[in-house]
């Protein structure tokens, strides 16, 4: 058994003080009490740790590398994405594991306990499938193993490149495969799973309108029947138009016709919904994964937060391209957007929860959901994912309950003290136990790579 005492925690009741939390050897929480003598490890704020909802883990050694404008003038989402299609090409599995470590650290230091990885990286360069066809989910596996973080791995299928079903472009190739390739492989990422601990969870990600047959949509659900589904959706005018085109409805109404969206699906960016989309979409119970660092830098619009909350939907956030790994400046950029288009302050929070508190419990609950995972509440019987904040930090300094939180989102941003991923003891004083290891091997993946840049 372990035993935390927090001086302030923030419980599905609201907080409380001198919190006692018991957790047992298979990594869930047993008991909570308030109003404890203090025993065990101290902390002073103790919080549920979010879900990282998205993350595609290679593109983080592009980080800062795509912000020259090339010979289009006109720099847009669908130039970064020829530039990262270029840059994949040369990654190998040792690579991938390397990065795919180095992202996990950076996002338990950040204070987030789960990685859901939307993971289409498959085959080798040119398409051609490695001997293990599992090879890159079993390197994200891996890289969880090394970090201690919970991982949710979402292999995606990704089989045409576009609505007209054209092929895929060289690009491409390594992440396609037919209906039945791609079912042979969900079964590999299970195997891969295997040897992680009990809280590792596989889900299934059709890739989004244009990569997939819309009629293939169902049956690809029903090989997880179980687990989350996740799926790119509304990112870009462009993708609304090509739908449309396609479907003869842009792409949110038509997955809302196909009446498939339930709380089991994780819908990524919808930066380009109509106010009755956004209102219909909450309605449905499926998450909106959002990634506002990533959807600031490739320019793909601004969520309409205010009226999904106001009409109970639920979010979750991500990290995306990986660019900046930050729970904090994610939930900030969120709410900035808001304010910039509205022209006001506030604009997330409600007349009984501030800002910072009404966003932090959002997206514990709708990360939990995405990830498929016990999480995101500091209860018996969920994963002990917890996050202790270094009440310490000139930020945070003499405040406690909304205000501490909301200096955490909005000034503090890296008082991260310790994490723990259902019960593994991952972060302490900030910093990953095994940091330098995995940076020294992240660098040595990185330099080749960067060299023939």
């Amino acid at each position: 058994m372990t035993t935390i005492w927090a001086r302030t925690a923030l419980t599905p009741v609201g907080w409380q003080e001198d919190v006692l939390i018991t957790i047992g050897d298979d990594g869930k929480i047993r008991d909570v009490s308030a109003g404890q003598p203090a025993r065990g490890q101290r902390v002073d704020c103790l919080l549920p740790t979010p879900v990282n909802c998205h993350s595609h883990a290679f593109q983080r050694a592009m980080a800062g590398l795509t912000e020259r404008r090339g010979p289009d003038p006109s720099d847009s989402f669908w130039t970064w994405r020829r530039l990262m299609f270029r840059f994949l090409d040369r990654l190998d599995p040792d690579q991938v594991e390397a990065i795919a470590a180095f992202v996990q650290m950076e996002m338990l230091e950040a204070g987030y306990g789960t990685n859901v990885e939307f993971h289409y990286l498959h085959h080798g360069p040119g398409g051609v499938p490695y001997a293990d066809l599992s090879e890159m989910a079993g390197r994200i596996a891996a890289a969880s193993a090394t970090t201690g973080i919970g991982l949710t791995l979402l292999p995606v299928h990704y089989q045409f490149g576009g609505c007209d079903r054209r092929a895929l472009t060289q690009g491409q190739a390594r992440f396609g495969n037919d209906p039945d390739r791609f079912a042979r492989l969900v079964e590999g990422c299970a195997a891969a799973l295997a040897g992680l601990p009990a809280d590792a969870r596989l889900g299934v990600a059709p890739h989004s309108l244009r990569a997939v047959a819309a009629d293939t949509l169902a049956a690809t659900a029903r090989l997880v029947p179980d687990g989350p589904v996740h799926m790119h959706l509304a990112e870009q005018p462009g993708e609304v138009d090509e739908i449309l085109a396609a479907h003869g409805r842009r792409p949110v109404e038509f997955m809302l016709d196909s009446g498939l969206l339930d709380p089991r699906w994780c819908v990524i960016h919808v930066t380009q919904m109509t106010p009755d989309e956004t209102a219909a979409l909450a309605a449905t119970g499926a998450v909106a994964g959002l990634c506002p660092i990533t959807e600031s830098s490739l320019g793909d619009g601004i969520f309409d937060g205010v009226r999904y909350l106001s009409h109970g939907g639920r979010i979750a956030v991500g990290s995306d391209s990986n660019i900046r790994i930050s729970l904090a400046e994610e939930l900030r950029t969120l709410e900035y957007s808001q304010r910039l288009r509205d022209g006001a302050r506030a604009a997330l929070a409600t007349g009984a929860q501030s800002t910072g508190r009404r966003l932090f419990e959002a997206v514990a609950a709708g990360g939990a959901a995405a990830a498929g995972r016990d999480t995101g509440r500091i209860a018996a019987g969920h994963w002990a994912d917890l996050l202790a904040l270094d009440t310490s930090a000139p930020d945070l300094e003499g405040l406690s309950g909304d205000l501490l939180l909301d200096s955490f989102v909005f000034a503090a941003g890296e008082a991260v003290a310790d994490v723990w991923a259902a019960g593994r003891h991952v972060v302490r004083q900030g910093r990953h136990a095994a940091h330098d290891a995995i940076a020294a091997r992240y660098r040595d993946a990185v330099r080749g790579l960067r060299a023939a840049l």
